[in-house]
């Protein structure tokens, strides 16, 4: 399939900029029958059936934005990725092409940073002098929303309370799993009193997720890995369902990819521990796991509009995304949900 295959229309006006209050966005339902049902997210609980699982991504977002300056004052920015340690980063760094390895760059609490080596796609090795630890990181970046967020001044406080889910524990993120952005522990106690159970995985959401697709064929375009874990207890309760073949309702395409990544691995049955995936799915991949999945309105032409087509199936995918334009529904990150039965 080629890339313009997953392209739309999409009016510049409905790109959200603000998230509305958690509990208040809207959701369009796509049901078995490709009906689309107009609602609230607070519907969302008559759409659950007793012995669900609803599967979340409990990781955090960090502060992963740094703006650091050279002597001379050019200012270069970083987006922390990957952490081999405190001290030690992989980021991308911007502009690449001017970083020097082994300048110190200075940043706005006093520390330095250090391009040591560039690996590939303006992304290089940072050291970090003192060490930037998660709560040094709260202190002096920012919160690291989508570029078509726009924020002239940078990400406000509000920004940092609302670009992270309610249930968010496990620090390491580097974008939001928006899906989640939705729901307030109100909403979670009325899913649970409906019969459904929650579980929790932690995928530390990457670059790799949102990096767009640079080639016609999508076959040829390589997915960054991204790394997950299940709990024994969380495992479990998954496996549980699955032998009795009750749905697991994905809560975003992070739980969708963890989930199925790992039943992808060759196993069965969902294997706990920190494990990898690389898996890319688009139109045509069995789903194993996955029996509905609740998520934001995704990009044109991106690898997460492919994997939500490859679920529902690319025209219906369309077609249900035509009607959201049609009825003013708020697309991306801070955008309204979608139920996908």
């Amino acid at each position: 399939m080629r890339t313009h295959d997953f392209d739309f229309e999409l009016p510049d006006e409905l790109i959200a900029q603000e998230a509305v209050p958690r509990g208040l966005s809207r959701l369009l339902v796509l049901d078995r029958e490709r009906r689309i049902h107009h609602g609230s997210i607070r519907d969302l609980p008559r759409w659950l059936e007793p012995g669900d699982v609803l599967l979340r991504n409990d990781t955090r977002v960090i502060a992963a934005r740094l703006k650091a300056r050279r002597e001379t004052g050019r200012v270069f920015e970083l987006l922390l990725l990957d952490r081999e340690d405190d001290a030690r980063w992989a980021a991308l760094l911007r502009p690449s092409a001017r970083a020097h390895s082994g300048e110190r760059l200075r940043l706005p609490d006093g520390g330095d940073v250090v391009p040591k080596e560039a690996v590939g796609e303006g992304i290089w090795r940072v050291e970090f002098d003192p060490a930037m630890s998660f709560d040094r990181l709260e202190e002096v970046g920012e919160t690291p929303l989508p570029p078509y967020i726009q924020r002239p001044e940078g990400p406000s406080a509000h920004d940092r309370h609302r670009y992270q889910t309610v249930y968010a524990s496990a620090p390491g993120a580097v974008a939001a799993p928006t899906a989640g952005l939705h729901f307030d522990d109100e909403l979670f106690a009325e899913i649970r009193s409906h019969g459904v159970e929650i579980a929790s995985l932690t995928l530390h959401v990457g670059i790799g997720t949102f990096r767009p697709v640079s080639v016609d064929d999508i076959s040829e375009h390589t997915m960054h890995a991204e790394r997950y874990c299940f709990s024994e207890e969380s495992a479990e309760l998954v496996n549980r369902a699955l032998a009795e073949s009750r749905r697991i309702v994905c809560l975003g395409t992070t739980s969708v990819r963890a989930l199925e990544g790992n039943l992808a691995a060759g196993n069965r049955t969902v294997q706990p521990g920190w494990r990898e995936t690389d898996i890319f799915i688009t139109p045509g991949f069995a789903f194993k796991g996955t029996g509905a999945m609740v998520t934001n309105f995704h990009l044109p032409k991106s690898t997460l509009l492919m994997m939500v087509s490859a679920f529902a199936g690319r025209r219906e995918m369309l077609t249900t995304y035509e009607e959201a334009v049609r009825m003013r529904y708020r697309f991306f990150s801070y955008g309204d949900a979608m139920l996908i039965l």
